[in-house]
């Protein structure tokens, strides 16, 4: 049973067309960022979260038009004007791209043409393109997909070596100059007085001091 071409479908318009040859592979790349910040006190900065990066798409495909003597490039036309700004859209459209189990939808962001055949009037019948997808989600579907949690409620930390209620409140609050509202609900006087293994609460933002009616958020 011969393989399936992949498939690559503009959404908006349900236009739709196999490559001219499967790619030999691909690459599916994910990645995460993270920010480090730097707290006195310890021996090395904190990495903390801040997003993670849409799946990316790399791979290449081949054009072949030698045995029809056509011009190549009206094959690998298709695949460049994925580009190109749609006048519906005021933007360059959103793709499905469909191979077996890859299930991808995205956007085209780069298409690198290289010619590698010719015939004698100089037009090109073999052609290979490095094509890269950026996986596309709309504010909508992002809604609907992730499960945003916050930090809606106390918490509990156990103190470790090197920690201070400054390392603490950006672990939580990532600020660590929030760290008053931990002192307070754990009846801390000295900041300097943590102990490894010690207990504390960590209260949910904006916090009222109870004593002052001073709110921190």
């Amino acid at each position: 049973m011969a393989l399936a071409k992949a498939r690559i479908t503009v959404e908006h318009t349900g236009a739709q067309f196999d490559v001219m040859f499967n790619p030999e592979e691909y690459s599916l790349n994910k990645d995460n960022n993270f920010a480090s910040q730097a707290i006195p006190g310890l021996g090395s900065p904190i990495l903390q979260f801040v997003h993670g990066n849409l799946r990316t798409l790399e791979m290449e495909l081949f054009f072949d038009t030698t045995d029809t003597r056509a011009d190549v490039r009206d094959q690998t036309q298709k695949v460049v004007d994925l580009l190109k700004i749609d006048s519906e859209l005021h933007a360059p459209p959103v793709l499905r791209v469909a191979w077996g189990s890859l299930q991808l939808r995205c956007v085209l962001t780069r298409a690198n043409q290289k010619f590698i055949k010719f015939l004698e009037d100089g037009r090109p019948t073999r052609a290979r393109i490095t094509v890269s997808f950026s996986e596309f989600i709309d504010p909508e579907r992002e809604a609907k997909e992730v499960n945003r949690q916050t930090a809606d409620f106390s918490k509990g930390w156990t103190v470790q070596r090197g920690d201070t209620l400054a390392s603490i409140a950006w672990r939580f609050y990532e600020d660590p100059a929030l760290w008053r509202p931990i002192a307070i609900v754990n009846g801390i006087d000295d900041p300097r007085s943590l102990v490894p293994g010690q207990a504390l609460r960590v209260p949910a933002l904006p916090f009222t001091d109870p004593a002052t009616g001073e709110v921190t958020s």
